[in-house]
C-alpha cells in the first residue's frame, strides 16, 4: 500500500491485517516503486496524490517494467475524467475518496480473483486438506474447516511450505510480521487451535511438531 496519509494509512492497514492480509506500506511514490519493483506482491493499493512519484507515474512504470501486480488506485480526484486517466495509466480499478471499507475490500478481493483466475494457482492442496485462495474456503476430505483470518495465514504458509520444516523466526515472519522475537507464546497458542479444527476431529494428522526445529506440514506414510 501507498498512502502518505498517516490516518488513513494507518486505518487500511489494520483493516486488512484483521482482513487476513499482510501489509507492506510505502508513504511516498518513490518509495513504493521501489517496494513494488523489489518484491512480488499480489496487489498494490496506491493513492495518486504522492509526494516525490505522483501515483499514475508508479503505474506507467510498473507497467513499463512489465511488472504485472494488479494496482487499485485510491484518490479524492473522482471525476470520470480522473477514473479514466487512472484506468488508461495501468491500473485495474478506481475508487474515490472517501471510500467505505467494505467496497474496498470488495474491489481488492474482485482483483485478486481476475489475477488467479488469469494465473495456474488457486488452490493449494496437502493430503485431504485444500484451501481455496480465491473464496478463502479450507476443507479436509470435503468437511468444512473454519478458520479465524491469522488462523487461514498460519495454514496457507504452512501449505505453501509442505513438505519442509519451519522454524518459528520464518512463522514470525511470515505469518506475523515480526522481524524479532516477542517472547511470547502466541505460535504455540495458534498452532494447537490450528490442530483442533484441522487435524483433531480426523484420523491421521498432517500438521507434525519437529522438535528442537519447528513445525512441518505433511502427510506421512
Amino acid at each position: 500500500m501507498v498512502e502518505d496519509d498517516e490516518t488513513t494509512a494507518n486505518y487500511l492497514v489494520k483493516g486488512l491485517s484483521e482482513s487476513g492480509y499482510q501489509v507492506d506500506r510505502a508513504a511516498n511514490g518513490r518509495d513504493g516503486l521501489f517496494m513494488a519493483t523489489s518484491a512480488t506482491y499480489d496487489a498494490m493499493i496506491l493513492d495518486r496524490m504522492l509526494p516525490a512519484l505522483d501515483g499514475l507515474a508508479v503505474v506507467h512504470a510498473l507497467r513499463a517494467a512489465d511488472i504485472a501486480t494488479p494496482v487499485l488506485i485510491l484518490s479524492a480526484l473522482g471525476q470520470v475524467d480522473d477514473r479514466v486517466k487512472g484506468l488508461r495509466a495501468g491500473g485495474d480499478d478506481y475508487l474515490a475518496k472517501p471510500f467505505a471499507f467494505s467496497e474496498l475490500l470488495a474491489r481488492l478481493e474482485a482483483i485478486l480473483r481476475r489475477r488467479a483466475a488469469a494465473g495456474p494457482e488457486a488452490r493449494l492442496v496437502v493430503g485431504g486438506l485444500e484451501m481455496d485462495l480465491l473464496t478463502r474456503q479450507v476443507r479436509r476430505d470435503g468437511r468444512p474447516i473454519d478458520l479465524k483470518p491469522r488462523e487461514f495465514r498460519l495454514l496457507e504458509y504452512l501449505m505453501r511450505h509442505a513438505g519442509q520444516v519451519v522454524t518459528r523466526t520464518m512463522l514470525l515472519e511470515g505469518v506475523w510480521d515480526y522481524h524479532f522475537d516477542p517472547q511470547t507464546n502466541v505460535i504455540d497458542v495458534h498452532i494447537s487451535r490450528l490442530r483442533q479444527k484441522s487435524d483433531r476431529p480426523f484420523a491421521r494428522p498432517l500438521l507434525h511438531t519437529v522438535r528442537g526445529a519447528g513445525y512441518a506440514l505433511r502427510v506421512d506414510a
